[in-house]
């Protein structure tokens, strides 16, 4: 009965957005279920080329059909809407018939309990890429206390806060920052506008991760982590481990891997990680420069391979930090453009000091909220946070410092609930940035 409800409320919540799309994921649901009975069957490549086939499909035609056909032709105009989520439940769709081909785990025989883990709400639209192995037991039998809930509410909190009042304010300034043209802009307002949305996009996506990952606890299930504090890494290299880990880890499982990983020389492990990173700026949207910015990754990827992660490690921890920074700040200057024109003109903005500084601009947009939430997103893309709860939970031997401070501490979440929701009801609509993706 418990998944029986929440497929049905998951149906209703993605309906209520994406309307007659709903359709469209019940099929998906449907070709991957009958895809793992088939290869459980016997008939193995019959069941997993189903399902690699119809999945790719469907991502090729509603999010690249655009892309493809305006690069052939700039007259063809299509219209073709893309499904809300549809990059990350194809994914883990297919995630589930690989692992059944290769013998990981067993076909699931209940149709419900299949579509439920597909649709299920809170991970559905942005993710984290949740694998069936993962909740497999879950799915089957799942126990809730008060102590699991609370863990989950306290989790959600966190994320909507993230969202509310970090990644909204940091993006006030950021797309008025990218929306000036290259005479209005200086190298001030471009290093805060890149900076803004480098925290903006990390606390955006984070946030919805942390969001779904709180709601799966109050439903008792355990969704994998998707962030660990990305901007404390000291090459490329550990930053893609620690950004967007359930797609790093779909990536490295499911192609890198199969095309060989680093085991057929240097040579073809350059070419992996370029097809890999290539298909990762691709994954992410139908535009040049989403290709460009998985491609300027795997290319320091590389860099690092050949013998520059070796050098760094013999270097101040501050260099490792700043070159690593200095490259993902640029990368995404890449991929928050509209198109590379744009991408190039904002680069060279960043080291143009002749430029004018537009005082006109910086007072208007440069607020007390943003500048709060620049400085208090830097300081929380640390582990400060943990650091400082650990220290309150090593003082449960003196039992009152300590509930003093958890008293404090659950005050300070019901405040920021309701700041949020303060900031729900005034601002204009803002949806997070991985929706499109």
């Amino acid at each position: 009965m418990k998944n029986i409800i929440l497929l049905v409320l998951s149906l209703g919540f993605y309906t209520w957005g994406e309307k007659q799309m709903v359709i469209l994921i019940l099929l998906s649901s449907l070709v991957d279920y009958s895809s793992g009975l088939i290869i459980n069957s016997g008939k193995k490549k019959i069941g997993l080329v189903l399902s690699i086939v119809f999945n790719l499909s469907i991502l090729i035609y509603f999010k690249y059909s655009n892309f493809i056909i305006s690069n052939i032709n700039n007259n063809l105009i299509t219209n073709v809407v893309l499904p809300i989520g549809i990059s990350f439940y194809t994914f883990q769709t297919m995630s589930y018939t690989i692992d059944v081909y290769r013998g990981n785990i067993k076909a699931n025989k209940n149709f419900i309990d299949f579509t439920m883990y597909v649709t299920l709400f809170p991970q559905l639209i942005a993710g984290p890429i949740v694998r069936y192995s993962q909740v497999q037991k879950q799915l089957k039998e799942r126990k809730t206390n008060a102590k699991q809930f609370a863990t989950g509410v306290e989790r959600f909190i966190i994320g909507l806060a993230k969202k509310m009042l970090i990644a909204n304010n940091c993006a006030f300034f950021a797309d008025a920052a990218f929306s000036l043209s290259q005479n209005q802009s200086s190298a001030l307002i471009a290093w805060i506008g890149i900076v803004a949305y480098t925290l903006q996009i990390f606390f955006d996506f984070s946030g919805y991760s942390d969001m779904a990952i709180g709601l799966g606890k109050m439903f008792g299930f355990n969704f994998p982590e998707n962030f660990n504090y990305p901007y404390i890494s000291k090459s490329i290299k550990e930053f893609w481990r620690r950004w967007h880990i359930t797609l790093s880890q779909w990536f490295r499982d499911y192609l890198y891997i199969p095309l060989g990983g680093n085991r057929k020389g240097n040579h073809r492990t350059y070419i992996n990680l370029i097809i890999v990173f290539f298909l990762t700026g691709l994954w992410h949207g139908a535009n040049w420069t989403f290709i460009v910015w998985g491609l300027f990754h795997g290319l320091f990827l590389i860099i690092e391979r050949i013998g520059f992660e070796s050098f760094l490690k013999k270097q101040s921890t501050w260099i490792a930090h700043f070159y690593t920074l200095l490259i993902v700040i640029v990368g995404w200057v890449i991929f928050r453009s509209e198109n590379l024109n744009q991408a190039i003109n904002y680069t060279y903005t960043l080291f143009d000091f002749k430029a004018r500084l537009n005082t006109g601009f910086l007072n208007f947009y440069l607020t007390k909220e943003v500048i709060t939430a620049l400085i208090v997103g830097i300081i929380l893309s640390t582990p400060v946070y943990q650091k400082v709860k650990l220290y309150f939970n090593n003082l449960k031997d003196n039992n009152s410092i300590y509930n003093l401070s958890v008293l404090c501490y659950n005050a300070g979440l019901i405040f920021l609930f309701a700041l949020c929701f303060y900031y729900i009801a005034t601002e204009a609509y803002n949806p997070f940035i991985y929706f499109r993706f």
